[in-house]
């Protein structure tokens, strides 16, 4: 073989090592191209199995593992296996876990923007939420909050809108928050903080033995689903809903820039599709086990479903607009956010009763 044929052949021969396969000889198969295993640690801010939210984590990591045929293989560890749930955040930014379950504003103190996607009071619902994150300014905003910190988030979900909560006593004017010790997280809180209530914020494994013990005297976890699985209805009488401080609330997976970075495009591509599809599918789980359980609570355990009488909420919204007001001011960036989030909000308004809202309206007709 000439010289230059033999170069030409030696680089033909180290394409093929280098992954491409090679082609198979007759009665021979070809040879496997051996593919790079990624093993990563996902963290949760919630307890193992807990419904819609647990069970939606451990489905995400299962999702990737179907789509990358093993190649992406995610071991998720519940809220205190790793790292205690408060501490996801810090723990994915730092390195010691590569991605995290949980909602953003569970991390406010890392930047006030943070309550916009998550729980605004009087806000957007699930599906308007998820409408301005994918075509509006919402995840161009919510990426650059999380730059800072090495994050990236992806949406994957939401609860659809939440209870009021438990409590007991009943709540018939605004001086009735008076005084109360309230598990709640996010704006809500702060909204009953200035109506006088006593809001506590506690990671959802502790909110049961909390109510239990009386060291609150009501608390908000997420609706009908969650708050049947965990045995609030026997610890406080009336059963407020709906919630004026989490009308779509979102969750979200948080990956490692530089992990996410360090992964093959197609990976990249498959945790997106991914989250996506968890979306899709934890909004449905909720929905539909929230009419169910509902119905559990009300027929079988004999809970009280009230709402908040009119007045009351209108007090709520007066005091939730001056939070959020306020609050919208704390810097540039968060004032971008609010601003693009009220505006789409205002736009949804305008829409809403000539929809959904109507319909659901309409439906309520004898």
């Amino acid at each position: 073989m000439p010289r230059s044929d033999r170069r030409r052949f030696l680089r033909s021969a180290g394409l093929a090592g280098a992954g491409l396969a090679a082609p198979a000889v007759a009665g021979f198969p070809a040879p496997a191209v051996a593919r790079e295993r990624v093993e990563l640690k996902m963290v949760t801010a919630w307890p193992k199995n807990a419904p819609g939210v647990g069970v939606n984590a451990e489905r995400f990591a299962e999702r990737l593992r179907q789509l990358s045929d093993g190649r992406l293989d995610i071991k998720v560890f519940a809220a205190g296996e790793l790292v205690p749930p408060f501490e996801a955040f810090d723990a994915v930014a730092s390195g010691t876990a590569d991605l995290a379950h949980a909602t953003p504003y569970y991390w406010v103190g890392k930047s006030p923007a943070l309550n916009w996607f998550t729980g605004v009071p009087f806000g957007m619902t699930a599906t308007e939420f998820f409408s301005w994150l994918r075509f509006g300014d919402g995840q161009a905003l919510w990426d650059e909050v999380y730059a800072d910190f090495g994050l990236k988030p992806f949406y994957v979900g939401s609860s659809g809108t939440q209870a009021g909560g438990w409590f007991n006593r009943r709540i018939e004017t605004a001086e009735d928050f008076r005084g109360l010790k309230f598990r709640i997280a996010g704006l809500g809180g702060e909204v009953l903080r200035r109506l006088g209530a006593a809001p506590v914020t506690m990671p959802p494994g502790e909110i049961t033995q909390a109510l239990a013990s009386g060291t609150v005297d009501g608390a908000d976890w997420v609706g009908p689903w969650n708050d049947l699985a965990f045995g609030l209805y026997r610890f406080a009488k009336y059963y407020y809903m709906p919630g004026f401080h989490e009308p779509g609330p979102g969750l979200e997976v948080m990956v490692n820039r530089k992990v996410l970075d360090g992964l093959p495009d197609d990976l990249r591509a498959m945790i997106a599709t991914a989250a996506d599809a968890t979306a899709i599918e934890t909004l449905g789980d909720f929905t539909y086990h929230n009419a169910i359980s509902l119905q559990v609570l009300v027929e079988e355990h004999g809970v009280e479903v009230l709402s908040f009488p009119d007045p009351v909420v209108r007090r709520l919204k007066e005091v939730s607009a001056e939070v959020l007001e306020e609050l919208a001011t704390a810097d540039p960036l968060t004032l971008r956010v609010a601003e693009s989030y009220e505006a789409f909000l205002a736009r949804a308004n305008a829409y809403a009763p000539l929809s959904e809202q109507g319909i659901l309206t309409w439906r309520q007709l004898g």
